[in-house]
């Protein structure tokens, strides 16, 4: 998984493991020191997770285990949608988070980072439009309850990840 910023400017990224599909979409296992690299911040998985990259989505969700270390759940990136080329996918992150902790709340990340980004990095006026609505449409997935971002739609692949792991 790479993640970039407007403009092709490297963000983040790591190798992760492709576990399957289903309705959802994809699902990417992240295993336990894992290295994310290659932006401003580098970081190590601290626990095993799994990413969902949804078909048609301007979104990826890393649906993380809970850990001393670990201060969220489920961590929805706000991007393009993204392209698969063979074994790499990859997706423009375009700032806004959207975050649940594991006592359930949730917060939208990173806004001043995306109203900074719109003038740095010249977003054109469909893409703040199309984040924005993703950004919208994932906060009220959440609050709904719905299927896709809910932790219980990711444990069978946290389970496949287990099997593969052994």
């Amino acid at each position: 998984m790479r993640f970039t910023k407007w403009g092709g400017k490297r963000h983040h990224g790591a190798e992760l493991v492709y576990l399957g599909a289903d309705e959802h979409g994809d699902w990417l296992g992240d295993p336990v020191g894992n290295q994310w690299a290659g932006g401003p911040k580098s970081f190590v998985s601290v626990t095993d997770n799994v990413l969902l990259v949804p078909p048609d989505r301007g979104m990826t969700a890393m649906f993380y285990t809970e850990h001393p270390e670990q201060a969220f759940e489920l961590y929805v990136d706000i991007t393009t949608p993204s392209v698969w080329d063979g074994d790499l996918v990859t997706a423009v992150d375009l700032d806004l988070d959207v975050i649940r902790r594991f006592d359930g709340s949730w917060y939208v990340d990173d806004e001043d980072e995306f109203a900074e980004h719109q003038v740095a990095y010249g977003y054109p006026p469909e893409l703040v439009a199309a984040a924005e609505a993703e950004c919208a449409r994932v906060s009220h997935e959440i609050r709904s309850g719905a299927t896709l971002l809910a932790s219980d739609t990711a444990d069978p692949w946290r389970a496949v990840f287990r099997t593969i792991q052994s």
